[in-house]
């Protein structure tokens, strides 16, 4: 991810497991539900400067409310779970339990409403052992909590950062219920922003094998997709076209759309592609890519069968990728 990448941040490395299939002669296909894409719950925009409404919800015993410490949350395991159940849920609570602190509203599901609490760290301290982070937990929870929860966490992200505003200076206030934050001394308003990223699939002409690098903080073996950062006054697809090319020195054309997921560290939109390669001698840039190679499936079956190759899987729109292309779940796991 050219100019902004940091491992941290990087969507390609939160990845779990999948078990081995293939497809030979596959074309790519948006076939695979991109996770965190799946269940968008109903965020009532319109309501979030209507405080008396606001104020009737929250005193409702039936609303929930996640509290939130920095990005991280309470969750409750289930140890046994049931076919189709998750094994982890976020621990909601009820207004009159939730704990002092910014009330951010994510908004309705299942005609209930939902509220995320943001508390100073500082005021916390260490937090218990079943708070986590998202990364922790995020593949075990349900597609419901999941779209709330990476909602929740993009705007206490955001509102960690933004303190001051960066016209003159003086602190920023929450409005329309942690939507906007406006400044103390010039009133200008700021707003959640989202970065729009590209991460793509390259295949070769005949669609049979297909491009993945690694980045040098990664363990031996691990593989993914390319992503990178769209630049002021790009298309989404010339990103993609420039991204290849200077992470791996590969020509691209034909890029085709796949489909894009939500990235809440920090404010990532990641959009999903697929290109062909027009050249196949690699070049990789030495620093965001440490090393890219042409895979087979046939490659990609008996590597991470015996081990050798880490895929990408869990919750990353990689994962949807390169299922699409390679015809099933990905052997292997990070």
């Amino acid at each position: 991810m050219s100019h902004r990448t940091d491992p941290s941040t990087d969507p390609r490395a939160d990845l779990g497991a999948g078990s081995p299939a293939a497809s030979p002669r596959r074309s790519p296909t948006p076939d695979p539900p991109i996770a965190l894409s799946q269940r968008a719950h109903d965020r009532v925009g319109a309501r979030r400067t209507d405080q008396a409404w606001l104020d009737q919800v929250w005193a409702d015993p039936d609303t929930r409310v996640l509290p939130m410490s920095g990005s991280r949350f309470p969750v409750a395991r289930n140890d046994v779970p049931s076919p189709g159940t998750a094994s982890a849920a976020l621990a909601w609570v009820r207004p009159d339990a939730a704990p002092p602190g910014r009330r951010v509203f994510l908004g309705l599901q299942h005609d209930r409403a939902h509220f995320a609490v943001l508390v100073e760290e500082s005021e916390v301290g260490p937090a218990p052992q079943d708070w986590v982070g998202f990364r922790d937990v995020g593949p075990e929870l349900s597609a419901d909590d999941a779209g709330l929860l990476v909602h929740a966490v993009a705007l206490a992200e955001w509102h960690r950062a933004h303190r001051f505003c960066p016209r003159c200076g003086n602190p920023l206030e929450s409005r329309q219920e942690g939507h906007v934050l406006e400044c103390t001394g010039c009133g200008r308003p700021q707003f959640p922003r989202a970065d729009p990223a590209v991460i793509m699939l390259v295949t070769d002409e005949t669609g049979e094998r297909a491009l993945l690098g690694r980045q040098p903080t990664w363990p031996e073996g691990r593989y993914s997709t390319l992503a990178g950062f769209v630049d002021p006054g790009e298309s989404l697809e010339q990103a993609v076209v420039r991204e290849v090319a200077e992470e791996a020195g590969v020509e691209v054309g034909d890029v085709r759309y796949f489909g894009n997921q939500p990235w809440p560290f920090p404010a990532s939109l990641m959009v999903g592609f697929f290109a062909r390669a027009r050249t196949h001698d690699i070049e990789v840039d030495g620093d965001e890519i440490s090393h890219a190679r042409w895979f087979s499936r046939a490659e990609i079956a008996a590597e991470a069968g015996a081990g050798t190759l880490l895929l990408p899987g869990g919750i990353s729109i990689s994962r949807s990728l390169v299922e699409a292309w390679y015809g099933g779940p990905l052997p292997g796991s990070w």
